[in-house]
């Protein structure tokens, strides 16, 4: 059983046993109250010395578990302040990290826009400057096809710079032109004014650019006079070529339009409501460019149409682009198409306000100097200076030139223009999406090759040609040339030999600012009739108009430049 004094189940002191955290005090109580009892407790007693109480023994282990109880509900319950408390640390944390990924997100949003931005701005330079970078190679191969003769003509140009100018070049040739009058203001026996009554409607919608839909307006003007027709302020189709939606009332004054012939036709701006809703191509009454031959005589138009005006009471000629001929005409429907083309197409104000700005800019001179300039500029120039500013104000002589030489007229025109196979690629390409009929047309007959074109002068003058017919002209280096139109050929490339021996050359964008033009930036129509106003206006100034006099009832005729003074 036993050594006595031994015990038989010998344990760890309490001092030695590690215990969880929180239960420190717990132990420390748990010994102080065992160590009264330590020699007493495990101990069976011998030879009578001890006598176990059953009863204190229970007491003292009920005591000692009610306490060890209470040490351990204190000690979960600050274990359970410290996991809350802990708990709200890591969502603290959580949160903060959160609240840094959603400012990161956003940071980083904000800069994949900007970088986006500049990546695509970065793109659209790298484009322009890869167009600019081909155009530049262009300009540095200029095309020459007369390369001696421009030699040629610069050798006298800068010969003439050193000689006193004794040219009359800026005087009128003719004195008894200044006595000339305006055909629209010739009257004859013949002329009766306007027919009472009337036949019917005449609906006019014309196509091409401002200056083939100005043709048919007045074209249009002299056709209701013929037919004693009423006439309905015209439409402008919507061209591929120029895109510009500008209608008449956006270029030309309606009213003004309507009153000065109103005692020569019937215009109307709208058709009578009843009219409105009329078929017109059901009824007959659309005619075609097909229907009327071109440059047609005004027989023709009386066998052809008034029958069709009589019978539906309206008609509606489509295109009407060079469909009335110009030679023979009666002296009356010249003369109303002169008053029409001359006086009743005024510009609206924004146009002529631009178009003084023009004048007065390239004469240096700000006062109108002639009826001309009181027609076409209206109350937009000054009419008088004092004579204080005529004597200190000197007016600048220019010359304003129309080359013609957009695409559409070179790919119409069948021309080579010495750029090779690149460029005619380039023309047919152009023809066939603009000009379809032109490509049917073709199809049907014999080709005449464009050195016989040339040869037979229908090709338009490219800017090189134009420069040697100038100083053939007579027209010195230092002249002050504004170049009327835009978007030649070709571009700088086409006109460096013009620049070459013409360097004084200046466009709308050099005299106007970008804020003058921005009216204009879309409606090329409107920005043209500032060009013509700068080519109409003035007496010190000379108008050299390029183009090829075509063929004729006589023939073809070689190119012949056109001045006017």
């Amino acid at each position: 059983m036993g050594k006595q004094g031994s015990l038989r189940n010998p344990r760890l002191p309490l001092e030695n046993v590690k215990l969880p955290l929180g239960m420190t005090n717990c132990q420390s109580r748990y010994s102080e109250n065992l160590s009264g009892r330590e020699n007493n407790f495990g101990r069976r007693p011998f030879g009578g010395d001890y006598v176990w109480s059953k009863s204190v023994l229970l007491n003292e282990l009920k005591n000692d578990t009610a306490k060890v109880g209470a040490s351990k509900g204190n000690c979960s319950a600050k274990r359970q302040i410290c996991r809350y408390k802990y708990m709200w640390l890591i969502a603290v944390v959580f949160g903060l990290m959160g609240s840094l990924f959603l400012l990161d997100s956003l940071m980083l949003s904000i800069i994949r826009s900007m970088n986006l931005q500049n990546s695509s701005s970065q793109r659209k330079q790298n484009r322009v400057e890869d167009k600019r970078g081909e155009f530049v190679k262009e300009e540095k191969t200029p095309i020459l096809m007369y390369g001696r003769l421009l030699n040629l003509a610069s050798s006298v140009l800068s010969e003439k710079e050193l000689m006193h100018d004794s040219s009359t070049m800026w005087e009128e040739p003719y004195k008894q032109a200044s006595a000339w009058k305006p055909c629209a203001d010739k009257t004859s026996t013949l002329h009766q004014g306007k027919h009472s009554g009337s036949t019917g409607f005449i609906l006019v919608s014309a196509n091409g650019g401002l200056n083939q839909q100005r043709v048919a307006v007045c074209n249009a003007v002299v056709m209701a006079s013929l037919l004693n027709a009423t006439l309905v302020i015209p439409k402008f189709l919507y061209s591929n070529v120029w895109k510009d939606p500008s209608q008449f009332g956006d270029i030309y004054q309606e009213e003004y339009f309507m009153n000065l012939l109103k005692d020569e036709v019937n215009i109307l701006k709208e058709l009578p409501y009843n009219l409105q809703s009329v078929d017109i191509e059901a009824i007959g009454g659309l005619i075609t460019d097909a229907d009327i031959s071109k440059e047609a005589t005004p027989i023709e138009f009386i066998e052809t149409v008034l029958p069709l005006l009589r019978r539906n009471g309206l008609v509606h000629f489509l295109g009407f682009g060079n469909r009335l001929g110009f030679d023979p005409l009666p002296f009356e429907l010249q003369r109303l198409r002169c008053k029409c083309n001359f006086h009743a197409l005024k510009f609206v104000a924004k146009i002529q306000e631009v178009g003084s700005l023009l004048v007065r800019r390239l004469r240096k001179y700000d006062f109108a100097l002639g009826q001309i300039d009181r027609q076409l500029l209206g109350n937009f120039i000054p009419n008088n200076p004092s004579k204080q500013q005529q004597a200190s104000t000197s007016q600048t002589k220019y010359l304003a030139l129309h080359l013609r030489f957009e695409i559409d007229m070179v790919a119409y025109s069948l021309c080579e223009f010495g750029g090779g196979e690149n460029e005619r690629k380039e023309l047919q390409a152009y023809r066939e999406n603009h000009f379809p009929l032109l490509i049917e047309r073709l199809k049907k007959t014999k080709l005449v090759s464009p050195a016989d074109l040339r040869k037979f002068g229908r090709c338009p003058l490219t800017p090189e040609e134009a420069a040697l017919v100038l100083s053939g002209l007579g027209f010195r280096r230092g002249t002050y040339i504004y170049l009327a139109g835009s978007h030649v050929y070709g571009g700088k490339s086409r006109m460096q030999p013009f620049a070459s021996l013409y360097p004084n050359l200046v466009t709308k964008e050099h005299l106007l600012t970008p804020l003058e033009l921005a009216p204009f930036r879309n409606f090329s129509s409107q920005g043209v009739s500032s060009h013509l106003l700068c080519l109409d206006t003035g007496f010190t100034m000379v108008v050299v108009m390029l183009q090829p006099c075509g063929p004729t009832r006589r023939g073809f005729q070689p190119f012949c430049p056109r001045m006017v003074l």
